[in-house]
């Protein structure tokens, strides 16, 4: 009885041997071809916004380096949150990417504690893209022409001066408690719903204060409805030289800005990860794809995968300290 089932049980197992050899090739030779349709970009916000320009730059010059469409889907929601945990939950074979920002992978895991997706485990990072530094920018009214001063003005006053943010729990929100911290301030807190509303207030000065993209504010500066006291990123900006930067006025832990960058759901051969890599990065040395992020107060920054991995790190550390210290939770 046992000598004949041999044959059997060894014709099974080589049959399935040969079955895992060809799903090992054709997995091989899928990678080979990649891509050979188009690839979604999915944008964790709307349409219009700092993100959604990069993306779209990332998709037409990027595109044209593999060969294939890339095809923006703009899934705005929860800060960010709805539209990664959409790219988290994706096939891992390199049609599905996302759009990452500080946002999605620094500030939301700190403030948001039933996040759907985890931003180092649920993810393969591809590269880093575009830093857009932010300005931190107050009404004429505010009797301030530098950060020293206002820093002096507010502890002077407690309580007394506001800034806006786009909403509880936003990167603006959660950049300003981070600051007031640093600088032990105390400012009252107006969430609007949304970047835009909050910027119209501060212009009109319905609120002292604000932070936001630099080319969201960079025409109110330049038109003297605010005044630009500080600049969140790694150098002064072109645009605003005179400016210093929040490391410069002795605030290093506030980072060194707003980045842009590209993930893949966690899973992604890295051979699709490398190539995604290269095709973006030659992409990034296109002339119009620099003029336009120059345009915008970007810079380019391109990484490694790993190089990008630390970045989402370091900034996932910085803003769970920041919200663990200001008590920022939401639902």
């Amino acid at each position: 009885m046992i000598r004949a089932q041999l044959p059997r049980r060894h014709f099974v197992l080589s049959c399935l041997a040969a079955c895992a050899s060809l799903a090992v090739a054709g997995g091989a030779q899928a990678q080979a071809n990649y891509p050979n349709k188009p690839i979604r970009l999915i944008v964790p916000f709307a349409a219009g916004g700092s993100t959604d320009l990069s993306a779209r730059l990332v998709a037409e010059f990027g595109g044209r380096e593999l060969g294939q469409s890339i095809v923006v889907e703009n899934k705005g929601g929860a800060g960010g949150s709805l539209g990664m945990e959409q790219v988290a939950r994706a096939a891992p074979d390199g049609y599905t990417i996302g759009m990452a920002t500080v946002s999605t992978h620094g500030s939301n895991p700190a403030v948001y504690p039933k996040l759907n997706y985890d931003p180092i485990k649920d993810f393969a990072p591809v590269t880093n893209v575009i830093a857009i530094p932010s300005v931190f920018a107050v009404h004429p009214s505010v009797p301030a022409k530098t950060m020293q001063e206002f820093v002096a003005l507010v502890r002077a006053n407690p309580g007394k001066y506001s800034f806006a943010s786009p909403g509880a729990g936003s990167l603006g929100h959660v950049n300003i408690e981070n600051f007031m911290m640093l600088a032990k301030i105390d400012m009252l807190h107006v969430p609007y719903k949304g970047a835009g509303l909050a910027l119209n207030d501060a212009v009109a000065g319905q609120v002292n204060a604000i932070t936001d993209n630099l080319s969201s504010t960079l025409p109110h500066v330049k038109s003297g409805r605010l005044r630009a006291l500080a600049v969140l990123g790694s150098a002064r900006s072109p645009q605003l030289p005179n400016v210093p930067t929040y490391a410069e006025l002795g605030y290093k832990e506030m980072g060194d800005g707003g980045w842009f960058g590209i993930v893949a759901p966690a899973g992604t051969p890295p051979a699709i990860v490398a190539k995604l890599n290269d095709a973006i990065h030659k992409a990034m040395l296109n002339p119009e794809f620099k003029r336009k992020v120059e345009e915008s107060g970007g810079t380019l920054v391109p990484t490694t995968p790993d190089g990008f991995k630390v970045q989402i790190q370091q900034a996932m550390a910085r803003y769970a300290r920041v919200a663990k210290a200001a008590n920022i939770k939401l639902d």
